[in-house]
Order: structure tokens, then C-alpha cells, then sequence
């Protein structure tokens, strides 16, 4: 029997159980396949130029607001802090967590909503997730994981969703993918709610008064909450699914609604969401009518490695991969290259 076999949940996916990868490899002498996952995908380029991606605020120059890097990170925090209560498998956790966010847009959902208008079939960022890690990493080769890690990625959004459906056909295959769902949601409603008030748009004192009483006062006691009652009641009720309190459900849905009412709706996010989309917008346009190879700027050939060039690929799906593939800065300054006047020098 493994080592697996002895320690973890009944209800956790071994990797011996594992579907696979859609190319075989030989085992590795040291990792097991889930663990090969995590590390692949810490080391991809996508993976680093998360962190000059928009978590909410759009390129913040302070030095402690959440980036997408440092939300994968939390998230992974948070995902394997509940897989160890439950005697999930961790490395299969953590993998989910640090790729969940690998397609999203610079800008955030301001970018992935302009890529939705534009893109024909539309944009969502898990399905993005998904072809980075299957097409465009490795300069066309792919980081080969296995399915319960993409399963886990494509399956992790929720939107407005509910954070716990009825219907477990649209959850991931696999427990741990289900944390990691959940703990995205933990995750970003307390550290958005932190930025927030970091940022001066809001006040501690505004946050309901329920959630101050029944939650936690501060960031450290609302993550503890949700995560214990998570854990605590998956655990009486066998370990089998989720699931959280009615209470801390209608907290934590509660405390989404006020981020949605008071951060992410007002006017000025709003007014930079779609300055954000606009810039977006134009670089789609700008590429899609420049025939292949698109001719990135010199300083933007190492893009050229990385977007796959096909004879059967469509150019809008090249121009969609780079766009989508940008960070914040990178955007900001090739949409300056590009479209900003230069001074004229005459000697």
C-alpha cells in the first residue's frame, strides 16, 4: 500500500488513480506526477508574468496591493491549509491553485471582458488557462499535465455563481478541485477587501456590521472563520463534498454582494475598467489587420517564441493568445509605442 493510500481521505485522488497526461512520460525517481504538475507550472513564463497582472487595481504602484501572482499564491495558501485538515492530496491542491489564474487578461475582468466582445466564440480565462498550459507554453509544446490539474483549472470559476451548487456536474472532477474553487472565492473577498481599504475606498468602519460581529474584525480572524467552518462542517458531514454553514455561506455571499456594491462597481474602477478595455480593444484591432508573422517590436520578439504559428490556427486566435498573454505594463507600453505621437527631433 502507498504512502498515499495510508494517510489521505478516502475521498482523495491518489495519483495512481490519476487519468494521465495526454503524452506519456517516463515516472520521476523523486516526485509523483502531481508534484511534477505544481513544479511546472511555477516555473512557466506565464507563471512569473502574473505578477504584473491586475488583481483589481488596475497597475498599482504601491508596493502591498494583490497582483494575479500574489492572489494565485494566497489562494494556494488557503486551498492546501483546507486540503491538510481534510487529508486531501496537497500537491494536487496546490497545482490547481498556482494555475487557476494562468489565461487571465492584463487589466483583469476588464481585459477578459474585451476580449469576450472581440474574440469570435468568446473569452473566459479557465478555458485560456487551459490552452496555455496545453498549447502555448514551451513554444508550442505544452507543460503535458495531468487531467485532474487541467480539470481542476477549467472548472475552478464561479462568477456570481453560487459558491456551493446544487448541481455538482459543473464542479471539478476531483475534492481538491472543489477547494480550490472555494478558496479562490476566500481568498479574493478578503484580500479585495483589504486592498480596498488600502487604497482609501473604503473604511474599515464600512464593512457590515454582521460580518465584523460573526466573521472576524480583521483580514486574519474572516479568513480563519471561513476556513474552519469549512473544514469543520465537510468533516461532520463525512468528507464526501463541501460544505459550509447556511450562516457562513450567507456571510461570505453577503460580503461579495458589498465588494461588488461599494469596490468593484463604483465609478472610479469603473472608469479605469473601461480605459482598460479601450486599450485592449485597440490592440486586437491593430493586430488583427497586420498580416503573419504579426512583427512584434524588437523588444517584444521573445513573443514571436512563444505564440504558435500554425497554417490551421486562425489569426484571431494568434492575436487573442498575445493580447491575452500581456501583462499590465507590457499593454500600457506597447499600446504607447503604437499609438502615442513622438517629439519630433529636427537638428
Amino acid at each position: 500500500m502507498s504512502r498515499e493510500e495510508k494517510v489521505l481521505s478516502p475521498y482523495a485522488c491518489l495519483n495512481k488513480n490519476s487519468l494521465g497526461r495526454v503524452h506519456e512520460e517516463p515516472d520521476c525517481p523523486i516526485r509523483l506526477p502531481f508534484q511534477r504538475d505544481r513544479d511546472r507550472i511555477i516555473h512557466s513564463k506565464t507563471f512569473r508574468r502574473l505578477t504584473h497582472k491586475t488583481q483589481v487595481f488596475l497597475a498599482p504602484t504601491g508596493d502591498h496591493y494583490r497582483t494575479r501572482l500574489t492572489h494565485a499564491l494566497e489562494v494556494s495558501q488557503i486551498a492546501r491549509t483546507i486540503a491538510s485538515a481534510l487529508y486531501l492530496n496537497e500537491p494536487l491542491t496546490e497545482a490547481i491553485a498556482l494555475g487557476h489564474d494562468l489565461g487571465h487578461t492584463p487589466f483583469g475582468h476588464a481585459g477578459e471582458k474585451a476580449l469576450n466582445n472581440l474574440h469570435p466564440g468568446g473569452f473566459r480565462h479557465s478555458e485560456q488557462s487551459i490552452r496555455v498550459v496545453e498549447v502555448l507554453e514551451k513554444k508550442g509544446k505544452g507543460l503535458n499535465l495531468t487531467h485532474e490539474v487541467k480539470d481542476g483549472i477549467l472548472r475552478h470559476s464561479k462568477g456570481r455563481g453560487k459558491i456551493l451548487p446544487d448541481d455538482l456536474s459543473s464542479l471539478p472532477g476531483t475534492l481538491e478541485g472543489q477547494v480550490v474553487r472555494v478558496a479562490d472565492i476566500i481568498a479574493y473577498v478578503n484580500h479585495d477587501l483589504d486592498d480596498a481599504i488600502r487604497a482609501g475606498i473604503l473604511q474599515e468602519s464600512q464593512i457590515p456590521a454582521d460580518i465584523r460581529k460573526h466573521v472576524g474584525k480583521t483580514h486574519s480572524e474572516r479568513l480563519g472563520s471561513m476556513i474552519l467552518d469549512l473544514v469543520t462542517n465537510t468533516a461532520k458531514q463525512g468528507g464526501s463534498r463541501l460544505v459550509l454553514s447556511a450562516e457562513m455561506l450567507d456571510h461570505i455571499t453577503a460580503l461579495r454582494r458589498f465588494l461588488y456594491e461599494n469596490v468593484y462597481e463604483i465609478k472610479k474602477v469603473q472608469e479605469d475598467f473601461e480605459k482598460s478595455m479601450k486599450i485592449l480593444q485597440e490592440l486586437y484591432g491593430y493586430f488583427l489587420d497586420k498580416d503573419l508573422p504579426l512583427g512584434f517590436p524588437d523588444k517584444h520578439s521573445e513573443w514571436e517564441q512563444e505564440i504558435k504559428y500554425q497554417t490551421d490556427t486562425p489569426k484571431e486566435r494568434i492575436v487573442c493568445d498575445f493580447v491575452a498573454g500581456m501583462t499590465d505594463r507590457y499593454a500600457l507600453d506597447l499600446y504607447s509605442t503604437l499609438f502615442f505621437p513622438k517629439p519630433w527631433s529636427v537638428h
